[in-house]
């Protein structure tokens, strides 16, 4: 069973904009203590103007959210998931690998590349 969840940048958007399914699973999941995990690109495919964005900055400082940094390790496991899949989106690689470290399900708007890096993750669409 799954302990926490890895956010994609779908669900970052998602949840940005006050999508009350995104906004439940997150409340949700703090109220259960769970850990909410970002990769640190998704975090940069979301963040625009961090003044219009308050909601997602305060969800990024809190102590329930890990932002994990991509380093030389992780960006050669995420080439190398991309190379067996067939996938081609490195931040998308980073959340199936975060996700599977953590034992996560992922949180993610786009159910069908996650399931190419990852046919046995569990997804929760949003």
């Amino acid at each position: 069973m799954a302990v926490g969840i890895t956010l994609d940048a779908g669900a970052l958007v998602a949840f940005d904009r006050g999508q009350r399914r995104a906004v439940a699973l997150i409340a949700r999941a703090r109220e259960r203590g769970e850990q909410l995990c970002i990769p640190a690109g998704v975090v940069g495919q979301v963040w625009r103007e961090g003044r219009r964005q308050a909601n997602l900055a305060r969800l990024l400082g809190s102590e329930s959210c890990d932002i994990v940094g991509l380093d030389d390790r992780g960006a050669r496991a995420a080439g190398q998931l991309l190379g067996v899949s067939g996938g081609n989106d490195v931040i998308d690689a980073t959340v199936v690998l975060c996700a599977r470290s953590r034992n996560h399900r992922i949180a993610t708007s786009d159910p069908d590349d996650m399931r190419r890096l990852d046919p046995r993750a569990e997804l929760v669409v949003m």
